[in-house]
Order: C-alpha cells, then structure tokens, then sequence
C-alpha cells in the first residue's frame, strides 16, 4: 500500500543553519502520528513544508501521491491545515464562515456538507453567531471544521491546544477523534504529552534537526509516553554527513 505521506532525505536550511537534516518519514491511512520535540526542533518548519508553505532545499515529498513542491496545488487540495491560529472571520457566522470557504473549494452540495460539519464540531446550535463572539476553544473546533470542509485525506495540526483550558481542550479531543475515526491521516505538533497519550497511534520525536525515535503505541509495551519522550531527548546528535555545513 502507497504511504499517505512519504518523506525521502529531507533538507531545510535557513542560511546556513540546518534546520532540518534527512528526514525520512511514512504515514499510513488513518495513523493518528504525533510530531514531539523542544522549542526550535524545526517542528513547525516541517509542517509548514507539508503544507506547502515552505520549500525543502532537498528530499521528496509526496502527500496523496502528489510531490512538493512540483505538484503543490494537488497537494493542498489533500490537505487541512490548523495552526495556532484559528484563521477565520470574526464578523462573518460560523455557517457563513463556513459558506466562504466552501466557495473556494468549490464543494457541491455546500449546505448539506456544511450542516455535517457544524455538527461534527458540536457547533450547530451556533451556526448563525459571529464568530467573534465564540471562545478560543469554539474557534479552534470551527477551524477543525474548516480544515476537513473538502473532505482531506491528511489533517496537519500545529499546536491546536495551545490557549485552551482543559475544558475547552477536552471538547477539541472528542471532536478530533471523531475526525480521526473516519480515516483520516492526522499529523499534530504537541508539547501536551497527555493529550498525545489518549489521542495518537504513532509517536515521532524530532530533535537535533532530525527524527531521534519514532514508536508506535503497541511498540512501548510497558512504557508511557514520557518514559518514551525522554529516552529520545537524551540521545545524542547524529554526526553530520557531508556536505551538511553548520
């Protein structure tokens, strides 16, 4: 079976800082995989070249089959994308929210795709509110909503609980299972190992510019999240290869 995602000897500079040194990495259909690393692992530099908004200086890239960056617009259009950010417009209603984007990606039967999604994200009773008056928690569900409008194979999330109260974080967990169990491939950045630990199949620590350890969760055995997170942290550097400069 093809890899939903496929990362092959991924290389990102800025200048000459190596921020990213040959990362190889596959998804599979439905793996709910979860980014790990400190502050300045080159986490969100990662995502942000899956989401196309960064190019790689070397590598493949494939996401849905299509390559970055050579194939970007086919890429975005097997994408949802939720940053920190919830990106929407706080004087248009959820529902006209909604409507906005599902012009842009053209979705036949809008409305019915639309009334789906409000009540996936549990927002339906909201749907003629602006969304300026919605908490944090309620525009970070509505971006989830955004984000899988056009039905995406992949679903990349950079921090979605940053902001939250645990409230508000425990609703956004419920909305972003029930994403996951329709098969989506879900990558998300998260500092919240507990989190990690009740929603993700597939742990990836990325540090020193490279994947340190990747585990899937039958592969801890007796071993948590944590235990598993800081092994990775404390291993070293990898030496650099040629041609890899500072």
């Amino acid at each position: 079976m093809t890899p939903v995602v496929e990362v092959k000897g991924l290389v990102k500079r800025f200048g000459t800082k190596l921020v990213l040194k040959q990362l190889n990495l596959t998804l599979e259909k439905g793996e709910f995989a979860a980014l790990l690393g400190p502050n300045g692992a080159g986490k969100t530099t990662f995502m942000r070249i899956l989401a196309t908004l960064s190019k790689p200086n070397q590598g493949i890239i494939r996401v849905g089959g299509f390559e970055i960056p050579s194939q970007s617009a086919e890429v975005r259009r097997q994408l949802g994308v939720v940053e920190h950010l919830p990106l929407l417009y706080g004087d248009l209603s959820a529902e006209e929210n909604l409507d906005f984007f599902a012009r842009l990606y053209a979705i036949a039967e809008s409305k019915k795709r639309i009334d789906e999604v409000l009540q996936m994200v549990g927002l339906a009773h909201r749907r003629g509110d602006l969304v300026r008056t919605f908490s944090r928690g309620m525009q970070q569900r509505l971006a989830i909503g955004r984000a899988i409008l056009h039905d995406p194979e992949v679903l990349l999330l950079d921090e979605p609980h940053t902001g939250l109260d645990q409230a508000a974080s425990d609703m956004l967990d419920a909305t972003l299972r029930q994403v996951a169990a329709q098969g989506r491939t879900i990558l998300m950045t998260s500092h919240d190992l507990a989190r990690v630990d009740e929603l993700a199949t597939r742990l990836i620590v990325l540090n020193h510019a490279s994947i340190m350890a990747a585990a899937t969760r039958n592969d801890l055995g007796n071993s948590n999240v944590l235990d598993f997170y800081k092994t990775a942290l404390a291993l070293p550097a990898p030496k650099k290869g040629k041609g890899e400069g500072a």
